[in-house]
């Protein structure tokens, strides 16, 4: 991947996203998606923000939505010569928060067909022993028709990718000042 590609969502994030608009503010899910991905020079600056850091730039995210407290989540490059649909999704937290929440787009789908957005998912909803699923039936359709073989429930969605990505929190923690 590299900062100059195409800022639009593959077809599967796009299913998936337009489902989310509708929902905004209807099922609980603190995610609102966009229509599209962060232009580079606005992850950038955001990135700097974020962490406080002029010397870094943005090129390893793909921001593509936000909580309602202006957490971003992403697609965190991190996988050379991959494309962006096997890429982790990571939620960056206005407070600070950080983790994985996939280990890939497909992974993604099945975990917001459960109910969770990535805050939920970083905020431990999906472990917590009291936690029900929320299917959301469209949501299902989506993840059926694009990940068809990685259909998971969405607290083993959020155990893989933190297994695969430990040191994320400390990667990008190391870029704070």
């Amino acid at each position: 991947m590299t900062p100059t590609e195409d800022r639009r969502f593959p077809p599967a994030l796009a299913a998936a996203m337009a489902v989310r608009l509708a929902r905004v503010g209807e099922d609980g899910v603190d995610f609102e998606p966009y229509e599209s991905f962060l232009p580079a020079d606005e992850t950038t600056d955001w990135f700097q923000a974020w962490t406080g850091n002029s010397g870094v730039n943005g090129d390893a995210f793909r921001v593509f939505g936000q909580d309602g407290t202006g957490g971003y989540a992403a697609f965190w490059l991190i996988r050379p010569d991959r494309p962006l649909v096997e890429q982790p999704v990571v939620f960056l937290g206005s407070e600070g928060e950080t983790g994985v929440v996939a280990r890939n787009l497909g992974a993604f789908l099945w975990l917001l067909s459960d109910g969770l957005g990535p805050w939920e998912a970083t905020a431990s909803y999906a472990s917590d022993p009291g936690w029900t699923p929320r299917p959301d039936r469209e949501l299902t359709a989506v993840a059926e028709r694009y990940a068809a073989n990685g259909r998971v429930p969405a607290a083993i969605v959020i155990e893989q990718a933190a297994q695969e990505f430990p040191d994320f929190d400390d990667t990008v923690m190391s870029l704070c000042r």
